[in-house]
């Protein structure tokens, strides 16, 4: 039997969630596997990678081949690197404790760069939103300064019809009443 580590499918329509699986190669995608290795979720910023190292290490020595994405996922994990270091070990070209300390060394390196990624990701996020905010109160101010002097000038206006409207209103009673004791 062949076996593949592939992804299999998982979430909802435009939102996948993959799972990280070693299956025979004549199953189906989304079909019977052997082993859950990890899972994998593409819908984050850095993508969000969950992996049974040793796991994946013990199925790539076993024979499993990995599809293209699956590898590239390993290799971003350093799955491939301590298959390659075990068969140094097994060769004799390295001691465990050699092998060990380069996979360390190369874990610390790759999560300083993951965090250096994640913190530029922030960063960035953070001066958009003041970018934002400063454009959106230099609109408010452009908006404030356009409507008030025409409020104001809106007001006077109204305010000398008013009187006027007033004026001739208390006029024309008067004018009315007068009228109204002559007939009588």
């Amino acid at each position: 039997m062949s076996v593949k580590i592939r992804l299999q499918r998982h979430g909802k329509k435009g939102k996948p969630y993959y799972w990280i699986i070693a299956a025979d190669a004549r199953s189906k995608r989304d079909g019977k596997y052997l082993e859950k290795i990890g899972a994998y979720n593409p819908n984050t910023n850095p993508a969000t990678i969950e992996l049974d190292v040793d796991s994946a290490v013990k199925w790539l020595q076993n024979g499993a081949q990995p599809t293209d994405t699956a590898k590239a996922i390993l290799s971003y994990k350093g799955a491939m690197l301590k298959n390659h270091l075990a068969g140094g070990v097994r060769k004799g070209a390295l001691t465990e404790e050699q092998a060990e300390a380069k996979f360390t060394a190369w874990l610390e390196e790759k999560a300083s760069k993951v965090g250096a990624k994640t913190d530029g990701l922030a960063k960035a996020e953070a001066e958009a939103r003041a970018k934002a905010l400063e454009a959106e109160k230099a609109a408010n101010e452009a908006r404030i300064a356009a409507n008030a002097p025409v409020e104001e000038e809106v007001v006077e206006e109204t305010t000398e019809e008013v009187v006027a409207e007033e004026a001739a209103t208390e006029d024309a009673p008067a004018v009315d009443t007068e009228a109204s004791n002559e007939e009588e």
